[in-house]
């Protein structure tokens, strides 16, 4: 870090107001250069009314996820903001929600990029909590002008979506997984394979506007976010690996999700990686 506030640099109390004001020491703003500069690209003229409030907070905060992360994973700004829009739905942070996807557009993620990673938390978090980042996707996105509704992004229909689920739900996840889920099921839950099938593969994973390969890394962003769910996070660490994502593109994408969903989700993420793509496997073998 290049600089520390005035507290934590142990100054005089009277630096420290200094810094507070924003009179010496960047007291209110990001305490590296580069974190200060992502902030201003993505979030231009929009200072937090928590720089006042809090401004040691901000400054903790801002260093480390606009640039101390950063420095530790290989996405692209707009993989990146994809990734964390959908683990801040699943964590439920309305406020910082609203907040990321401003930066979000502003970072060159595309209004129906933005709908998709909201669609796809659907099948994950529930209809109950998605709507609510519906509403705020669509409220942001109508004050910045855009007409809604978007381009439908669909390809199914209601005739062919548990058949075509299904191949694609095979594909991703493997068809002898899913032959032996339906072989196994008990006769009175085999509805539960065919929502799976049809609704979460069907309706959700046959969209356009993101391609499998990011809509996969975006589900395991989304799983690791919500918490509690270990093994799905796992079986979707495999299915990364099906649609040829590698260790390094999911530790890339954990990596920048620490700010937003914390330490235990984040770690729980990190056992299931090491589990299912161990280190030292080589590109090649993800």
């Amino acid at each position: 870090m290049e600089h520390l506030s005035a507290h934590r640099r142990g100054l005089p109390s009277d630096t420290a107001a200094q810094v507070a004001a924003g009179e010496e020491g960047n007291g209110t703003m990001p305490i590296s250069d580069a974190a200060r500069q992502e902030v201003a690209a993505l979030l231009p003229g929009s200072p937090s009314d928590l720089a006042t409030t809090d401004p040691e907070f901000i400054e903790l905060h801002q260093d480390f996820a606009f640039d101390e992360v950063l420095r530790h994973t290989s996405l692209s700004r707009v993989d990146r903001l994809t990734m964390q829009l959908g683990a801040i739905i699943a964590v439920g942070g309305q406020t910082e929600y609203r907040t990321m996807l401003g930066a979000a557009l502003n970072g060159g993620v595309t209004p129906v990029v933005a709908k998709e990673v909201v669609y796809q938390t659907t099948a994950y978090v529930g209809a109950a909590r998605s709507i609510d980042f519906l509403r705020i996707t669509n409220e942001v996105l109508a004050e910045r002008g855009v007409q809604l509704p978007l381009e439908g992004q669909s390809t199914t229909t209601p005739a062919d979506r548990l058949a075509v689920g299904r191949a694609t739900q095979s594909e991703i996840v493997g068809a002898g997984v899913v032959d032996g889920m339906y072989e196994t099921a008990p006769a009175d839950a085999v509805h539960v394979q065919e929502f799976l099938s049809g609704n979460c593969f069907g309706d959700y994973y046959t969209r356009t506007g993101l391609d499998v390969q990011r809509r996969e890394l975006l589900t395991f962003a989304i799983l690791v976010g919500l918490g509690g769910a270990d093994a799905q996070v796992a079986g979707h660490v495999a299915m990364n690996r099906n649609v040829g994502n590698t260790r390094q593109d999911l530790l890339d994408v954990l990596t920048v999700l620490v700010p937003y969903v914390g330490y235990p989700r984040t770690l729980n993420g990190l056992a299931a990686i090491n589990d299912g793509a161990p280190a030292g496997n080589g590109k090649e073998q993800a």
